[in-house]
């Protein structure tokens, strides 16, 4: 027995002393080394937890708002229209006191606020208001509120992501996989809602900017969509949720007709976003309480539900969730005056929804006025009785010009219809109405491409470079004191504001300047402070930082805060274009940490 070993041995030895063997291995080495270097398997297990979770979460809220409560609800106001007024009134301001009495910020949220958390917070989103939202969402989308269940299933997926971030971190996850989360989570929530994961995958991508991708999330995106669906179909069925004939065939003729509504589409979608943020910017500013402000869109939003009903008797409204109006649009005929009337009154009680600060979003609306306009193109202008073709490319066309997601548009109508048959014409009139309408997005957050990175610095973390001795100030001064305070020796323009000793934002001197003279002995710093400046962790990856601070909204300054709130230290552009410097001169960890950080220019 010992002799066979001992043979069994040697054998061994001389195959792992091969020449051939001792040659190669190290490439082999080298190459499974290159090919697993970003760690994808891990995503093997995350997402689908993300997709799971996600799915069980949107199901909850469909059964209760598409299942119980509208069709309810529904039901009430087409048979009492004058209940629409003060149902919506009621609704809508109970909407505001959640809002107002159990969020942070009663403009904070669906969205915008997944948008702003990507690019100013690495993906954290603040999970104590997590449930007053969804029910605030409930109340807003259920009763009447011109808007559906996209809102809160992007915002619950993605905020369940960035929550899972830090309950799997045992999984060796780094700060930039909470963005990559994020984006994992929306995407589940939009493909469980819509019953359509490719339009989850896609729009999740593209929603952070207006002219690029969050490539990173493509992988964990797809396992979570797939996943979230499936979850959603065991209960609800995975039937398409707009699901209307694709079989008509289209001409040459019919692409050019696809491009003018295309154009058509882009101009009144750029109309429509523009004035949907200026008026989301005035009751933003407004000082108005939250549900006052609610209260004024429940009312305006009503008008506008009463006024169609009154013109046109019958089970289309323009309010609601409005899921069961594209079977209305296609299947029943109607007049291109009602059509018309219908998208213009749907695109104003949305904007009067979103714009006083319901909870939710505009990718429903949108889809249904582009395929009502779409129809009534077919109709008046081209005389076709392929309404399907043109209502399809309509729908596309809305949602890429408002949304600046132009793959997405064309994917959901591909997915909504069961079929492939309009999506050249669909592309067509989506490319048209994105280019017409610019950069007008109905999201105020998005960004227009990603940032450069610096590659140099893709390994070091803020710690290192930051600033830690910080000038601040309290924000109960006066702008009186504040500017007595100031010293010709401080090359800042901006300091660090506390309430005591919770951190509060920043402040600068321009914005100061900017308020008359004779308020100064009035006014406080509190009342200046930028609450939104963006704080991230020690263990931060620098190339975040200055994507931060190098965005289409620059921000002076980031705030360097531990898990606790507690300010460490600040970083500029300066500090992190010196470690760049100082790591070319001696490119190594060591001499980086060495760097002598002096309070630097804020510029």
């Amino acid at each position: 027995m010992d002799r066979t070993q001992t043979i069994k041995t040697r054998r061994d030895n001389w195959v792992l002393r091969h020449p051939l063997l001792r040659k190669y291995m190290p490439l082999v080495h080298e190459d499974l080394t290159a090919t697993y270097s970003r760690d994808l398997h891990k995503w093997l297990i995350i997402a689908p937890i993300i997709g799971v979770t996600t799915g069980l979460a949107i199901t909850s809220i469909a059964i209760v708002v598409l299942g119980k409560v509208w069709p309810v609800v529904l039901g009430y106001y087409l048979g009492h229209h004058w209940a629409i007024v003060p149902g919506l009134v009621a609704a809508f301001a109970v909407t505001g006191l959640i809002m107002q009495f159990l969020t942070p910020d009663p403009d904070e949220h669906s969205t915008e606020e997944v948008i702003r958390s990507y690019h100013e917070h690495q993906g954290d989103i603040n999970m104590r208001p997590f449930l007053p939202k969804l029910l605030a969402a409930i109340t807003t989308v259920a009763f009447g509120g011109s808007t559906a269940l996209e809102g809160p299933s992007i915002y619950g997926g993605a905020a369940i992501g960035s929550w899972l971030w830090a309950k799997l971190r045992w999984l060796r996850l780094d700060s930039r996989d909470r963005r990559v989360m994020l984006i994992c989570g929306a995407a589940a929530g939009m493909s469980a809602v819509f019953r359509a994961p490719l339009t989850g995958i896609v729009f999740a991508l593209e929603m952070p900017y207006k002219d690029d991708l969050a490539h990173e999330a493509l992988v964990p995106s797809l396992i979570a969509s797939v996943i979230s669906y499936i979850t959603l179909s065991s209960f609800l069925g995975g039937a398409p949720l707009f699901d209307f004939a694709s079989s008509t065939s289209f001409t040459g003729r019919d692409l050019v007709w696809c491009a003018l509504l295309g154009l058509v589409i882009g101009l009144i979608a750029m109309a429509f976003v523009i004035t949907f943020r200026r008026m989301r910017v005035f009751f933003v500013k407004s000082s108005l309480p939250h549900w006052v402000k609610m209260a004024i869109g429940g009312l305006l939003t009503g008008l506008c539900g009463l006024t169609f009903l009154y013109f046109y008797h019958g089970t289309l409204v323009p309010i609601g969730p409005n899921y069961e109006a594209v079977g209305m649009i296609l299947g029943i005929h109607h007049s291109t005056l009602e059509l018309v009337t219908f998208g213009v009154l749907k695109l104003a009680a949305s904007a009067f929804t979103l714009g006083v600060g319901g909870v939710s979003a505009l990718f429903v609306p949108l889809f249904l006025s582009g395929g009502s306009f779409g129809v009534a193109f077919a109709q008046a202008v081209v005389h076709s009785s392929s309404i399907e073709l043109y209502a399809a490319v309509g729908m596309a066309a809305f949602i890429a010009a408002g949304y600046k997601t132009p793959l997405a548009a064309v994917v959901f109508v591909a997915e909504a219809t069961g079929g492939h048959a309009f999506i050249i014409p669909a592309l067509i009139g989506s490319a048209v109405a994105y280019a017409v309408s610019g950069d007008a997005s109905a999201s105020g957050d998005q960004r227009i491409h990603e940032g450069v990175r610096v590659q140099e610095l893709r390994h070091v973390i803020v710690g290192s470079v930051m600033q830690q001795k910080v000038i601040s100030v309290q924000a109960s001064l006066t702008l009186s004191e504040f500017t007595e305070l100031l010293s010709p020796h401080y090359h800042h323009s901006t300091f660090p504001v506390f309430e005591e000793d919770e951190l509060l934002g920043t402040v600068d001197v321009w914005s100061v300047a900017k308020v008359p003279t004779q308020k100064w002995q009035t006014m406080r710093i509190r009342e200046l402070t930028d609450r939104h400046i963006a704080r991230i962790p020690f263990d931060c990856d620098v190339t975040e930082g200055l994507r931060l601070l190098m965005s289409e909204h620059p921000q002076h300054m980031l705030l360097v805060t531990s898990a606790a709130g507690k300010l460490e230290g600040i970083v500029t552009k300066t500090d992190i274009l010196q470690a760049l410097k100082t790591r070319r001169d001696a490119p190594t960890q060591a001499s980086l940490e060495t760097v002598s950080r002096e309070p630097s220019l804020v510029e």
